[in-house]
């Protein structure tokens, strides 16, 4: 453990050390999570994703704004908690880190809350199993790339899922017309 990991964080440091040497060390691995890194930036590309469900499906027009909506205030949680807690990214020579981040603090992940609440939001309108197909491999995305801990993204994960509930709540309470 060197003099930049914290003592609670030396399980963590193993824990990416285990990724980014198995899963990570993968041909095209770190390209894909490079790739799904870009696509989580800010919520965008799931901001995008229901923006065509929208344009393409007007009578569920506003759970497609849902999902919008739910990737979005999740995301700004998540950036509002990151502010409070200021944890810095993982910071430990055994690992490496394979993607440029817009910050320096990793508490939650943002990508890990986004992905939640978009997940669990698109399969509820869709009926498919998305929180199970899209939650996991983003989660080890942010690990592969070392840009987080793991408790960064379940924390992450868990904050996502409440987003997602309280649109659903929304949406139940205000209609879904």
């Amino acid at each position: 453990m060197s003099s930049s990991t914290r003592p609670e964080s030396a399980a963590e440091v193993r824990v990416l050390n285990a990724v980014q040497g198995t899963v990570g060390a993968q041909p095209g691995v770190i390209a894909a999570a490079r790739g799904m890194s870009h696509f989580g930036e800010h919520a965008l590309g799931w901001v995008a994703i229901a923006g065509v469900g929208a344009a393409l499906d007007r009578p569920r027009r506003r759970q497609w704004a849902g999902v919008a909506v739910g990737a979005v205030g999740a995301h700004a949680a998540s950036i509002v908690i990151k502010r409070v807690v200021r944890r810095a990214r993982p910071n430990d020579p055994s690992v490496q880190v394979n993607v440029s981040t817009p910050s320096k603090l990793s508490f939650p992940s943002s990508h890990a809350t986004s992905t939640t609440a978009a997940a669990v939001l698109l399969g509820r309108l869709t009926g498919l199993p998305l929180p199970a197909v899209l939650v996991p491999p983003m989660l080890l995305s942010r690990l592969v790339l070392g840009v987080h801990y793991p408790t960064d993204v379940l924390a992450g994960s868990a904050l996502g899922a409440v987003s997602a509930a309280v649109v659903l709540r929304a949406e139940k309470k205000f209609g879904e017309k």
